[in-house]
This record gives C-alpha cells, sequence and structure tokens, in this order.
C-alpha cells in the first residue's frame, strides 16, 4: 500500500465519523466511564445508549483491522487519529473478563495490537487512561456543583 493509498483510507474513515448518528456515539462514548465489566455489558445492552457503544468500539476495531491487515501505514494512522486510544482505554481494564464474558479471545483484538505496538504503546495507553480518569473526576466535580 502507498501512503497516497493510505492518506485516501484514513480520510474516508475521517468522513464516516461526521456522519450525524456517528458524532452522537462518539459525542455519548467521550461521557461514558465504565466501572466493570458487567457495567459495560448492560450499557452495550441499554435501548437507549447501546447502539452508540457498539457503533463506537466495533468503528474503531474495524479501523484497527484495517492497519493490522496492511491496508493503512500503521505510523500514518497513529500519526493523525488518536480517538482509537481513548475508545481503547476504556475499555481495556475489562478486557479480559469480557472476553470471558463473550467467549470471544479476539475481542478487541485490532485495537489492541494497533495500540501496543506502537512506539510507546502501552505507555501511551496508561497516560490516556489517567487522563480520562482526571477528566470523569473533573466532570463529576462540576456536576456536583452544578447540584449545589
Amino acid at each position: 500500500m502507498s501512503k497516497v493509498e493510505s492518506a485516501d483510507l484514513i480520510l474516508k474513515l475521517y468522513d464516516l465519523r461526521r456522519e450525524a448518528t456517528m458524532r452522537k456515539a462518539r459525542d455519548w462514548f467521550f461521557t461514558f466511564n465504565p466501572t466493570s465489566a458487567q457495567d459495560y455489558m448492560t450499557t452495550m445492552m441499554n435501548p437507549e445508549v447501546g447502539g452508540y457503544l457498539r457503533m463506537v468500539s466495533s468503528y474503531w476495531d474495524m479501523a484497527a483491522s484495517f492497519v493490522n491487515h496492511g491496508a493503512i501505514d500503521a505510523e500514518m494512522f497513529n500519526d493523525t487519529v488518536g480517538e482509537h486510544v481513548m475508545v481503547f482505554a476504556k475499555v481495556e481494564p475489562y478486557l479480559a473478563e469480557l472476553r470471558e464474558m463473550w467467549q470471544e479471545p479476539k475481542a478487541f483484538y485490532h485495537l489492541e495490537k494497533v495500540i501496543l505496538d506502537r512506539p510507546n504503546g502501552a505507555e501511551k495507553l496508561k497516560k490516556t487512561q489517567e487522563w480520562l480518569k482526571s477528566m470523569a473526576e473533573q466532570m463529576g466535580g462540576q456536576a456536583n456543583e452544578a447540584a449545589a
């Protein structure tokens, strides 16, 4: 694959992210902070937001599969997108349990591989998880202040 072909596919992925329902799902996902594998499962089956969770997580695993199969250059992908790290950072603490619950040992495999194969990938994942935790705490604090 050429750099031009990779760039074209990345731009197509970007366009798909702008679709109205996907935009709503991505906005919702940013506020989703699962606390357990069961919380993830319950949310996934929720008729109001479960579709958003499934849409965002499967979209990024699909995009990562393009990288893992060589359709998109990994370095270019990681240089131009970062949302996939945030998505995986939210599921990673519960990944082993989810894989067991689903009897699917390769659940989120593509996201995991793309992130951990990049230079300093594990460190980037940990920093993203720390950042998400601080953002959740800030949003919680703001909600408490607004209620007071």
